[in-house]
């Protein structure tokens, strides 16, 4: 049985520098070490798995299935090793609490900038570690407690967790100048059904929000290419490849001045809201309250639970 406690550190490091590069030369020069020792530290690890990693060829070596297993391992435990340093590091110099924020395309774009950059001139001691997700990734994070806090559509169910208003966007269409539709100035959804479409990933809100009303409308949406984000979808369309539905706050203003149209929606939908949220154990730390309360502006909104 191989015993986790022999693993060593720099072995799995030098290990995976072999692995991306496919051979023990160049991995002793980018780590900056001998043949030898890369050798060594190798075969250690082979004795201590008890299992061959690579296949020496002439011009490299290659992965075992071990190998790639031990790939995959490594490079979670190192990551996790460098991010346990990273934070002992801060509270060494002074940080005195960390907040794990999730949040999703549209909040990062238009607002968690300008509204985190306030928040940490004020709270100097804390830190926080931003990840952008998918609304309904945010939601189970946060209820899971990988996640201390989540911004999110309000198409995303959150039971369970603490919500409160974040921020309302205006979902706009977005054309080319030269498109006849370049002309309106209000639409309904439905009528631009006839396009097609270019939009976000599989499993985004927005693009969830835009499939559901075309299937109210008994039309289907052709949707002729996804794109992972805004500035994406908006340099698809520049080219003629589609229109689209953004965030009126995502859509540089350079683009509508030169080559984009925005047209308003007339559908209720199109009026969006974006929820933080949080659950009740994150809440007992007083840097994840301090934050939440920040970003809800709690004394300008009514706190609402989707406990109820």
């Amino acid at each position: 049985m191989v015993n986790p406690t022999h693993f060593d550190l720099q072995s799995l490091r030098v290990f995976l520098l072999v692995a991306e590069h496919g051979s023990l030369t160049k991995a002793a020069e980018r780590g900056q070490l001998t043949l030898s020792a890369i050798s060594k530290r190798i075969a250690e690890l082979e004795s201590v798995t008890d299992c061959p990693l690579l296949i020496r060829r002439p011009r490299g070596v290659e992965l075992t299935a071990a190998g790639r297993g031990l790939v995959e391992h490594a490079s979670r435990i190192l990551d996790q090793v460098n991010s346990m340093a990273s934070e002992m590091g801060d509270y060494a110099v002074g940080v005195r609490g960390h907040v794990r924020l999730w949040a999703n395309t549209s909040s990062i774009v238009q607002f968690l900038p300008a509204d985190l950059a306030r928040f940490l001139d004020a709270n100097q001691t804390i830190k926080i570690s931003l990840e952008e997700r998918l609304s309904g990734e945010i939601v189970d994070a946060v209820k899971s407690g990988k996640a201390d806090l989540g911004v999110f559509a309000d198409n995303v169910p959150a039971y369970g967790i603490e919500r409160r208003l974040y921020r309302q966007d205006e979902l706009v269409l977005l054309v080319p100048q030269s498109h006849s539709l370049a002309r309106e100035e209000h639409i309904d959804f439905v009528d631009t059904l006839d396009e097609d479409y270019v939009g976000l990933s599989t499993g985004s809100s927005l693009l969830a929000r835009m499939t559901d009303a075309s299937f109210e409308a008994g039309r289907p949406l052709k949707l002729r290419i996804q794109v992972s984000s805004f500035d994406g979808i908006c340099r698809m369309i520049e080219c003629g490849l589609g229109i689209g539905i953004l965030p009126r706050a995502a859509v540089r203003p350079e683009l509508v001045t030169t080559r984009l149209r925005m047209v308003r929606l007339t559908d209720p939908w199109a009026a969006r809201t974006l929820w933080i949220g949080v659950n009740d154990s994150a809440m007992a730390a007083p840097e994840v309250a301090r934050l939440f309360d920040f970003l809800s502006g709690e004394a300008d909104v009514e706190p609402t639970s989707s406990r109820r």
